[in-house]
């Protein structure tokens, strides 16, 4: 059974009609918390909140760009207009394309990795710090990646995103420590999500299993409620001391 970490806190979880966020509003709200599910997609958002809902807990979905800053907004706005406040925040949404050199890199491609994976975590940061400076409190967790280390030959663009979510969690750390607010970010490694599938492909790329056992020294692919646990942990007052922190939660690629 899962301890109520979060026990009434407000959290929003953005990118959780699949995958990790999916799994991360599951845990969150498992710990106790109500979740605030947003997601470009409507009906895989509005999925996790029933879910949410039918295992007893609370939660409301908002269709969210969060790569447009007046969607981002507008979802911070209905957290407080909802449920009162925004204790805690899992900025996760996030993707990619299919990865090429440096040299075949699209300018598109380029455009829409940075704005999907740097830019919306940091306009989630803006808002989220600007409400919870208001009420003198609060925790957000950014999803980085083991990109965020670890440097990727065929990968440029996301690993170029990632590093930089990594330097701006750092970076809104440091100028809000001061304020009781505290950002940290996760690293997850190779994780099982749907467009990752163990026995299936990796867009185009290594089957899932495969990668795990060739990058990951723990040879298993991660799940998704696992990422959830240590960003639900890290919002949690039992991580009061820690701020600024790149968690790698990867099955010790980082190790390595």
């Amino acid at each position: 059974m899962t301890v109520p970490i979060l026990a009434d806190k407000v959290a929003v979880v953005t990118g959780a009609a699949q995958g990790i966020g999916r799994d991360a509003a599951l845990e969150f709200a498992a710990s106790g918390a109500t979740v605030v599910v947003a997601d470009i997609d409507e009906a895989g958002g509005e999925a996790t909140a029933t879910r949410i809902a039918e295992a007893g807990g609370t939660a409301a979905f908002l269709r969210t760009d969060v790569t447009q800053e007046a969607d981002v907004e507008a979802l911070v706005a209905f957290a407080v207009e909802r449920f009162g406040r925004l204790d805690c925040a899992l900025n996760n949404a996030g993707g990619n394309v299919r990865p090429s050199p440096i040299t075949e890199c699209d300018e598109r491609n380029w455009d829409h990795v940075v704005g999907l994976n740097l830019k919306s975590v940091f306009l989630c940061v803006k808002h989220e710090l600007r409400q919870m400076l208001e009420q003198g409190a609060g925790a957000i967790v950014n999803t980085a990646s083991a990109a965020s280390y670890r440097a990727s030959v065929t990968d440029p663009i996301y690993t170029t995103a990632k590093h930089g979510v990594s330097g701006l969690t750092r970076a809104a750390a440091i100028e809000v420590a001061a304020s009781g607010i505290r950002v940290n970010a996760v690293c997850p490694g190779v994780t099982l999500t749907d467009g990752l599938v163990e026995r299936g492909g990796a867009r185009d790329r290594e089957p899932g299993d495969v990668l795990a056992a060739r990058l990951m020294p723990s040879r298993r692919l991660l799940q998704g409620s696992e990422i959830g646990a240590a960003a639900a942990w890290l919002c949690s007052d039992l991580a009061s001391g820690l701020t600024g922190a790149v968690i790698p939660v990867d099955g010790g690629m980082s190790a390595v």
